[in-house]
């Protein structure tokens, strides 16, 4: 069929504006059929190189466990998703909440901002490695008496920093407890009785439990 009138030619090439515009589509289908990047489209990025999985052995709760981690695994992502330990809890990942907390050589530390690797040669303790033969640590059986939890999803964090801070000061005031459990986070606000379950687990733990 001719062209109609209002459908000039292109000067000097013997094409139509209509067979002309007609011809770049067909073109484009042509290319993204056959996986080429259209005129003026960026080629598809290669895809990145698979991440080298690394050898590692962790010591946790006393037992020993050699497994293989991707360099950025934190410690936190190792214990729940490859060794089943799911009383850490996975909060913030970012260090501000504590519902990650864990013992690192018996000291308190966030395992979302601890890499896998970082705890190889060191004694790691999970809130399932304080209760002995069966019953609850003189932390864990405080924060029971004293009812210091409500949704309870903080508490395995609030538990492993009291623990810490007890090993570190056996006796401490009610400010340096307050000090101490700062860096964990109750949104239940059940921190009068976490303070006085600290409080109760280091008389506990001193052989005086009277109050």
């Amino acid at each position: 069929m001719p062209d109609k009138p209002d459908d000039p030619t292109i000067q000097g090439t013997g094409f139509t504006r209509r067979g002309f515009i007609a011809t770049i589509g067909t073109g484009a289908v042509a290319a993204a059929t056959v996986g080429q990047p259209a005129p003026g489209e960026a080629a598809p990025a290669a895809p990145a190189d698979p991440v080298e999985m690394v050898r590692v052995s962790l010591t946790v709760n006393g037992r020993a466990h050699r497994l293989l981690v991707e360099p950025r695994w934190s410690l936190l992502f190792v214990l729940r998703e490859r060794l089943g330990l799911t009383g850490t809890k996975l909060g913030c990942e970012r260090g501000e909440c504590g519902a990650c907390t864990v013992l690192i050589d018996g000291v308190a530390r966030y395992s979302c901002l601890t890499l896998a690797l970082e705890a190889e040669g060191h004694e790691v303790t999970t809130v399932e490695g304080l209760a002995r033969d069966g019953s609850l640590s003189a932390v864990q059986q405080a924060f029971w008496d004293e009812d210091a939890f409500q949704c309870g999803y903080c508490t395995p964090g609030q538990v492993m920093a009291a623990e810490s801070l007890l090993r570190a000061n056996p006796d401490p005031g009610f400010e340096e407890i307050r000090h101490g459990m700062a860096g964990n986070l109750c949104r239940c606000g059940a921190y009068g009785h976490i303070f006085k379950a600290v409080a109760k687990a280091a008389r506990e733990r001193r052989g005086g439990g009277a109050s």
